[in-house]
């Protein structure tokens, strides 16, 4: 069990983990041992996640995310394969943590009259100046 925050905790059986083996610099140790970690926390299916947390995390999952609508998180960091387990966790946590949080409602703000009208005089006084570059009529 993966302790989110008080009201969200992650049961053993929405999170799958597989390793494999890692890519990369690490000589012998990368041919033969399996130290990679690839987790998959069935996202859509968890009765602990509210709809709009399900939305967000979708969001901030991006290319992680699967059709099925699990969350895809790979890791191969380090050497031990408890220590990409437990970053891979970390990272998890993190992100659900990262989806909770409600984001602020944009306030549209408008451009004030005296904003309006200190750009249309900028705007004046610039044609003028290039106007005044043009040739002189003697006529």
């Amino acid at each position: 069990m993966l302790k989110i925050n008080e009201q969200i905790t992650i049961e053993d059986w929405e999170l799958t983990e597989q390793f494999v083996r890692a890519s990369g610099p690490g000589g012998q140790n990368v041919n033969k041992v399996a130290t990679a970690v690839e987790l998959r926390f069935e996202a859509e299916r968890s009765p602990n996640l509210s709809d709009p947390i399900k939305r967000r995390l979708r969001r901030l999952a991006g290319r992680r995310w699967t059709k099925e609508g699990a969350l895809v998180i790979q890791v191969s960091e380090e050497r031990s394969q408890a220590r990409n387990r437990e970053i891979a966790r970390e990272r998890l946590s993190a992100l659900i943590r990262k989806a909770c949080e409600k984001p602020k409602r944009r306030i549209p703000t408008k451009v004030s009259a005296n904003q309006k009208r200190k750009r249309v005089e900028a705007k004046k006084k610039r044609a003028e100046v290039k106007a005044l570059r043009g040739r002189i009529d003697d006529s």
